[in-house]
């Protein structure tokens, strides 16, 4: 494919909708994330870090600490001292569940978890509801989407980092 100039490309309506859409689900999940941290009493920082662990161990893949720290864009360092703190309060615990007892994994502990399936329960009715009635075409057709958008951003940061690096 050839690449597309953002500037002098005439964009067509529903691209530019579906751009401000994007903007639009990205403000209200982060605004979900804020209320996430109101409601188990957290820093926002460390409500959207605790998410990403559920959401891993959730799916059988729990993350490392790099792995989060890359997820949340925080620096190694940072994202010890928030680990420590959430291990402190009794949100995760470290495992060394490999045969290389260097690697680390983060998992919730269960009333972490518990705290965050009451705030499922309790926000998450609109957001299951349209999962739950879209199409199994439309789902793909997002899902592809989504996909193709999501490569194209880590292609971008990624050429922002090697500038930033490259400019030291």
């Amino acid at each position: 494919m050839d690449a597309v100039d953002p500037l002098t490309t005439d964009w067509s309506e529903d691209s530019v909708a579906l751009m401000h859409g994007l903007r639009d689900w990205s403000a209200r999940f982060d605004e979900l994330n804020r209320h996430l941290s109101s409601w188990t009493g957290l820093p926002t920082s460390d409500a959207n870090a605790l998410g990403q662990v559920v959401w891993a161990d959730e799916a059988g893949e729990p993350l490392s600490p790099a792995q989060l720290s890359r997820q949340i864009g925080m620096t190694s360092g940072a994202t010890t001292v928030l680990i420590d703190r959430l291990e402190r309060s009794g949100h995760v615990t470290r495992h060394r569940e490999s045969t290389d007892r260097r690697r680390v994994t983060l998992r919730p502990t269960p009333e972490a978890r518990a705290a965050n399936d009451r705030f499922l329960a309790f926000a998450g009715t609109e957001i299951a509801t349209v999962l739950q009635t879209t199409s199994a075409e439309e789902a793909r057709a997002a899902r592809a989407f989504l996909t193709r958008i999501t490569e194209a951003a880590a292609a971008a940061n990624a050429r922002l980092t090697e500038r930033a690096r490259t400019a030291r």
